[in-house]
C-alpha cells in the first residue's frame, strides 16, 4: 500500500512544483511520440517509466463493427472494447500503442486468480478493468483495451467458440485501432469513434486460455498492426481441444461453451448458433470444415507478430500439444519467439513467477510496441522450470543439440513389466492388455513393476547420467483389438523421487495467500494489489512426463475413424504432447501404453483386449544429445529394479472435478 507522509500546506505545494517539473521532465525524456524511434535510440532510452495519472486516465467504451451478422437479426454485430489510456498524452497530442485483452469471461465467470470482472458506473462507463496489466501499462504511456467477443458481455452476436465470429471480432478491434474499422460511442447509435487520433496502430495481444486462443487466432489472419502476442496456456487447434487423434476428451462438443459465455441476451437469440455448432462437430471425431475454421496452426506462415508463449507443462486443461505443434509451426516458418515453460497446471505467470513475469512482459511490451533496444530480442529464448521456483534457460528451444532417438519395447520375465532400450524385441514378442475405465495414468505407473492387466509398461535400467527430453515424442503401436472400437493411451513417465508442483490439487501447483502486492496504480474502484502465491508441492515417486491419446479406428486417416475387426493388426502412431524434462541419474525412463486414461479420455463403448505386436512398436523422443545421450546415460546398468511387487508408487494425477472449462479463472 502507499506511504503516507504529512506535510505542511506549503511542504505539500513545493512538493507538488517539483512533481511537476519532474514529471513534465521525464515526459519527454522517456516517452516519445509515434515515429520517435530514432530519436529515442540516440538518446538511449530502454524503458517506459510511469509518468502519467492512471487516476486521470481517459475511460471510455466504443462499439467496433465486426461486419459480420452472427445473431441473424439484419444487422452486423457490435463488439463492445472498453479502454483506458493516459489523459495526458491525448491532451498533448501524443499517440501511443495498445495492450489488449480480448476475452469471452468478462461477465459471466471473471478473469485472473480473483475472478475479476469488469464493472461500469451508473452512466455504462468503466471503472474496473480486471488484471494488472492496465493499472502497470497506462502510467507507463500505454492504453489497454478489454474487448468482449461477440456474444458476450456488452457485445452484439453469438459466441462461436473460436470461429469466425470470436477471432473477427477481435481482429475488426485491431482494424479500428488502425483506421480500417468503424466504432461508434453507442451499441446501436451512429455517431462515430475513431482511435487514429491517439492510437499509433501498434497492439500487444494477451490473454490466458480462451483470451490467448483468440490471440492466436487474429494472428494467424496476418492482420496489420498486431506487433506482438502473449498466449498463456492457449488453445492452437480447438479440435485437439475436444479429441485427440478421434478419441473423445471432456465433454467433447463446444456447443455447451456458447451458453456458457453468452451474455443472457446473446443466449435467447443464438439457440441456432448453438445447434449449429453441435452439428459441424460430431461427438465421433471425424474432422470438419468447422474443425478447421478453428485450427490456426496451418496459418502459422500468415502470423507477423512476435510470439511469446507461456504454457504449463501440467495443463491438463489446456494440454501441453498445443503449445507445441503452434511453436514448430511457427519456427518452420521463422517467427520471431520466446517461451516459457512451467511445472504447473493451467496457471497465468502472474501466480507462479510475478516479479520476473511483470518485469519480463515490461521489456517486451516497451520492445515490440515502443521499439526501445533493450535487449530482450538477444536474451535466451526459453525459461523452464526444473522444480519449485528453479528456472533454467536455453538459447535456443528445443536446444539445437536435440535429435530423435527410437526406443524399443521388449519383454521381461513377468507379463506386462517389459523393457525399454534401444534393442528391437525378439521376434513374435508380444504384450496384452485389457482397457479398464476404471483406472488411468497414475495408477499404471504406481504398479509399474507389477503384472497388472490394465496396461503394458516397459522401463529403462536406472539411469547412470541424467537424461533430457525437449520437444514432441511420438509412439508408433501395432495392435490387435477384440472389438470394434478401441481406444489408446501412451504415457512417457519418470520413476524415481522428487518434489514437483501439485498440479492435480487445487490451485494446480499454486497457494493463493492472503497478503497483496501491488503492481502499478490504484484507484477506488481498481485495485492494482493482488493476492500473493507460492508453490503448493507434493513428495512423488514418479512424474508423468508427456501423454497422448488416439482412437485406434483413425489407424488410416487421423481425420476419420471406422470400424475395428476384431483379430486384425492396426498400426497407430500416437502423438505425445511437447515437454522439457530432465531424467536424472538413478531415476529410470518408462513407457506406458494403456486404453482409457481415466478423468482425461472417455471410453469406447465396449472395453477391448489389446495385443500389441512389440517388433512393430517403438517411441520417437526428443533426446537433447540424441542417441549418443541415451547410450551414455544408459551404459553400464545393470540388475535389479528398485521397486518389488506389491508395492505401489505414489504420483500426482487428474481429478476431473477440478479440471476447468477453457479459460476459467482460478
Amino acid at each position: 500500500m502507499p506511504i503516507r507522509v504529512r506535510r505542511t500546506r506549503g511542504a505539500r505545494l513545493s512538493c507538488r512544483t517539483l512533481a511537476v517539473a519532474a514529471t513534465a521532465a521525464l515526459m519527454s525524456a522517456l516517452v516519445s511520440p509515434a515515429g520517435a524511434t530514432d530519436r529515442e535510440a540516440a538518446s538511449g532510452v530502454r524503458e517506459s517509466r510511469p509518468v502519467y495519472s492512471y487516476g486521470d486516465a481517459v475511460r471510455e467504451s466504443v462499439w467496433v463493427d465486426t461486419g459480420l451478422d452472427g445473431d441473424g437479426d439484419g444487422r452486423t454485430d457490435r463488439v463492445a472494447a472498453d479502454i483506458v489510456r493516459p489523459r495526458e498524452t491525448a491532451a498533448n497530442g501524443r499517440k501511443i500503442p495498445v495492450i489488449m485483452d480480448a476475452s469471452p469471461y468478462y461477465a459471466c465467470c471473471g478473469r485472473g486468480n480473483e475472478s475479476q470482472r469488469k464493472t461500469y458506473d451508473s452512466a455504462g462507463n468503466p471503472v474496473q478493468f480486471p488484471l494488472f496489466y492496465d493499472n502497470y501499462f497506462v502510467p507507463r504511456g500505454y492504453a489497454f483495451v478489454a474487448v468482449d467477443l461477440a456474444g458476450t458481455n456488452r457485445s452484439d452476436g453469438c459466441d462461436d467458440v473460436g470461429g469466425r465470429s470470436d477471432v473477427l471480432s477481435a481482429k475488426a478491434v485491431v482494424d479500428w485501432l488502425n483506421g480500417r474499422a468503424r466504432g461508434y460511442t453507442t451499441r446501436t447509435g451512429s455517431e462515430r469513434a475513431r482511435a487514429t487520433t491517439w492510437s499509433t496502430g501498434k497492439v500487444g495481444m494477451i490473454g490466458k486460455s480462451w483470451d490467448g486462443t483468440i490471440a492466436n487466432g487474429v494472428a494467424a489472419t496476418g492482420v496489420e498492426g498486431l506487433e506482438t502476442i502473449v498466449p498463456i496456456g492457449a488453445i492452437s487447434s480447438w479440435y485437439d481441444y475436444f479429441h485427440s487423434q478421434g478419441a473423445p476428451l471432456y465433454n467433447a462438443n463446444p456447443s455447451w461453451l456458447s451458453e456458457y459465455v453468452n451474455s443472457p441476451e446473446a443466449n435467447a437469440r443464438c439457440g441456432a448458433v448453438q445447434d449449429r455448432i453441435t452439428a459441424a462437430t460430431p461427438y465421433s471425431g471425424d474432422w470438419t470444415r468447422a474443425w478447421s475454421e478453428r485450427d490456426h496452426v496451418p496459418d502459422a506462415g500468415k502470423v507477423r507478430a512476435s510470439v511469446f508463449v507461456v504454457h504449463g507443462r501440467q495443463d491438463l486443461n489446456v494440454r501441453a500439444n498445443q503449445f507445441g505443434q503452434w511453436w514448430d509451426a511457427l519456427a518452420a516458418r521463422g517467427v520471431e519467439r520466446k517461451i516459457w515453460l512451467s511445472q504447473t497446471g493451467h496457471v497465468d505467470p502472474f501466480d507462479f513467477r510475478r516479479t520476473e513475469w511483470v518485469r519480463t512482459l515490461h521489456r517486451w511490451f516497451d520492445h515490440y510496441l515502443l521499439g526501445h533496444d533493450n535487449g530482450i530480442d538477444r536474451e535466451p529464448m526459453a525459461d523452464i522450470e526444473r522444480a519449485p521456483d528453479r528456472w533454467t534457460t536455453d538459447r535456443v528451444w528445443p536446444p539445437r543439440a536435440t535429435e530423435t532417438t527410437t526406443l524399443r519395447p521388449g519383454t521381461g520375465a513377468t507379463p506386462g513389466v517389459g523393457t525399454l532400450g534401444r534393442t528391437p524385441a525378439a521376434p513374435g514378442a508380444t504384450e496384452t492388455f485389457t482397457d479398464d475405465p476404471a483406472l488411468g495414468e497414475t495408477d499404471w505407473a504406481a504398479r509399474i513393476d507389477d503384472s497388472t492387466p490394465a496396461k503394458a509398461g516397459f522401463t529403462t535400467w536406472p539411469l547412470t547420467h541424467d537424461l533430457r527430453l525437449s520437444g514432441s515424442s511420438t509412439v508408433t503401436v501395432t495392435a490387435t483389438p477384440t472389438t470394434g472400437t478401441a481406444h489408446l493411451t501412451a504415457v512417457l513417465v519418470d520413476l524415481g523421487p522428487d518434489t514437483i508442483r501439485d498440479y492435480a490439487a487445487p490451485g494446480e501447483g499454486i497457494t493463493t495467500l492472503t497478503r497483496r502486492t501491488c503492481w502499478g496504480e490504484s484507484t477506488s474502484g481498481d485495485s492494482a494489489c493482488f493476492k500473493e502465491t507460492e508453490a503448493r508441492t507434493a513428495d512423488v515417486d514418479f512424474t508423468v512426463v508427456s501423454r497422448g491419446w488416439a482412437d485406434l479406428g483413425t489407424w488410416a486417416d487421423p481425420r476419420k475413424g471406422r470400424p475395428l475387426t476384431p483379430g486384425t493388426a492396426y498400426p497407430i502412431t500416437l502423438k505425445l504432447a511437447a515437454t522439457d524434462h530432465v531424467v536424472p541419474a538413478g531415476h529410470r525412463l518408462a513407457l506406458i501404453v494403456g486404453g482409457t486414461d481415466r478423468d482425461l479420455l472417455d471410453p469406447p463403448s465396449a472395453p477391448p483386449t489389446l495385443t500389441l505386436d512389440l517388433t512393430r512398436t517403438w517411441a520417437k523422443l526428443p533426446f537433447v544429445g540424441g542417441a549418443s545421450a541415451f547410450a551414455r546415460a544408459t551404459a553400464g546398468t545393470v540388475g535389479a529394479r528398485p521397486a518389488q511387487a506389491g508395492q505401489p508408487l505414489t504420483g500426482v494425477g487428474p481429478a476431473r472435478s477440478d479440471i476447468p472449462v477453457p479459460g476459467e479463472a482460478r
